[in-house]
């Protein structure tokens, strides 16, 4: 039996090609001269900024989802995230080219929604209540079909495949699903639009709002203080969790909604302990490991090259990117930052036969090795870092040169 309909991606073999399907609408831009006020194509780089801002924001999630010096505690599922994961979400941005092309598609068949003003805050309140009495509803009813024996194996396994979730893990679904999801986001902007309220304004903002909301429901780290809700017990109703969204991912019958657990609340498929889960969560538990591998980065580059910087080139070998020089500024920042004032901190852990290994990282850079007057505080940081492993009762410390 061939693939179901809409099941893949026209572009999965195109590899890093796949960007070049955004040329046209770059190639109009530049023709047009789409960024000088006055031009009547300037819309093309407003669309394509949109764009640009949304991977930026599923990147950011991704970024801090990652440093685990700050999230560890508050992981929700334990696991780390291993190679296979890293390869399946690869192309996790696939769904921001279809939609892109969703969008161009509007634009050109109403030549209105080019020359929209910058804000109108009547379109505000339009796309609120559109969000809320056609969007939410919507998806719950489509995501609870699509969990249906039929087309969960055909559609909506794909993104339950992996274990652990991840910001990229909202981005890795069928084009289908993204199709069904584009045009339910785009519900209460043409809403807006259709009621004369629409503006550029509600565009950036209502889309960049929902990326945002996706994301953080699949990073996988409990953000919200644990009182929060025995405080506030409506509020249950109105936002959901990270560990909210974790308990669908993990057991796939309960909590279906967007944003919005009132729509699990009214259909019967809200889990009671998703607060509880939440407010363990957002305790945390510092989990001891069994083995601690003491490293250090080599230089600026490479420092660059850890999860949090970027987790998919940080699962490569090492190699010198033209896209990383404009990050050097940054990188260099953080080194005399880290220098300064950092403690050896985690980068990253795996579990192997059942057993939690770790790597920290010391916070010294490979040319502090040569400075004489560094190798005291080098001393000091390792004897530091193996002090604290003896109080937690780690078995193993290793210590050797490894570039992050």
């Amino acid at each position: 039996m061939g693939a179901a309909f809409l099941s893949s991606w026209p572009w999965d073999n195109l590899g890093i090609f796949k960007y070049v399907l955004y040329g046209p609408l770059v190639g109009k831009a530049l023709a047009s001269r789409a960024w000088e006020p006055a031009s009547p194509d300037r819309w093309l780089c407003l669309l394509l900024a949109l764009f640009a801002l949304r991977a930026f924001t599923y990147q950011l999630w991704s970024s801090y989802s990652n440093m685990l010096f700050l999230t560890r505690r508050r992981r929700i599922v334990r696991d780390g995230v291993d190679f296979e994961q890293i390869d399946k979400e690869w192309d996790w941005d696939n769904f921001l080219i279809l939609q892109i092309m969703m969008a161009a598609t509007a634009l050109y068949a109403f030549p209105s929604l080019r020359h929209l003003p910058g804000w109108n805050t009547g379109g505000l309140a339009v796309a609120a209540l559109l969000h809320v009495a056609a969007t939410e509803p919507l998806f719950y009813a489509a995501h609870r079909g699509f969990h249906g024996a039929h087309l969960f194996a055909r559609y909506h396994a794909l993104h339950h495949s992996n274990k652990v979730p991840t910001p990229f893990t909202a981005g890795f679904a069928t084009p289908l699903e993204h199709l069904v999801l584009g045009l339910l986001m785009a519900l209460p902007l043409a809403g807006a639009c259709a009621a004369g309220l629409g503006s550029v304004g509600l565009a950036f903002a209502y889309v960049l709002s929902f990326d945002f909301l996706r994301a953080m429901g699949h990073c996988n780290v409990e953000l919200f203080p644990g009182g929060l809700f025995r405080s506030l017990p409506f509020l249950r109703y109105l936002i959901y969790t990270p560990t909210y969204h974790t308990i669908h991912h993990t057991g796939k019958k309960a909590n279906f909604c967007l944003f919005m657990p009132l729509f699990d609340r009214l259909g019967g498929t809200l889990d009671p302990e998703s607060w509880e889960l939440q407010r363990k969560n957002r305790a945390g538990m510092d989990e001891a490991p069994d083995f601690v591998f003491l490293a250090h980065v080599v230089d600026v580059m490479q420092s660059m090259h850890v999860p949090f910087v970027m987790r998919t080139f940080a699962s490569t070998p090492f190699a010198v990117r033209a896209f990383l020089l404009p990050l050097w500024p940054i990188a260099l920042l953080f080194m005399f930052m880290v220098w300064a004032w950092s403690k050896t901190f985690i980068i990253s852990y795996y579990h192997l036969r059942g057993k939690l290994h770790q790597i920290w990282a010391v916070p010294r850079y490979g040319f502090h090795y040569f400075l004489p007057f560094a190798k005291d505080g080098i001393n000091d940081q390792i004897e530091l870092a193996i002090l604290r492993a003896e109080r937690m009762g780690v078995k193993v410390v290793s210590l050797g040169h490894r570039a992050l």
